[in-house]
């Protein structure tokens, strides 16, 4: 059965790369452009994972984390932050907000799906 993730970047760009990496590799993919359209597909979907952008318009990322640990039908899904926050202090306040896991943009597309396969095996 295939795994369904859900993307929640605001980035076209990003979007696009991750989508084109995952359906590459046999995932189901949902997309949401801002936090709280995520949190709504993400209720309604009950994805098998959720990546998930910092920077977003209308929630940031940290926010949507804290909301999708609330929900109990998604408090162990698994959430990796992908973002461009790389200071002192980042990680560890992603990983406070709730996410199970943080890699820097720019994604390696080469070990990138690897990561989300580890993630979905634990």
């Amino acid at each position: 059965m295939k795994k369904t993730i859900l993307v929640i970047e605001d980035n076209e760009q990003n979007l696009y790369m991750l989508r084109f990496l995952l359906e590459k590799h046999g995932f189901t993919v949902a997309e949401a452009t801002d936090g709280r359209a995520g949190i709504q597909l993400a209720g309604q979907l009950r994805p098998d994972m959720i990546v998930l952008d910092i920077q977003l318009p209308m929630l940031d990322g940290y926010a949507v984390a804290v909301e999708l640990r609330k929900n109990a039908s998604l408090c162990d899904t698994p959430i990796i932050a992908v973002t461009s926050y790389a200071m002192v202090g980042d990680r560890e306040k992603a990983l406070a907000s709730g996410v199970t896991d943080y890699i820097e943009k720019p994604i390696n597309p080469d070990t990138f799906v690897d990561q989300v396969r580890r993630r979905l095996a634990e």
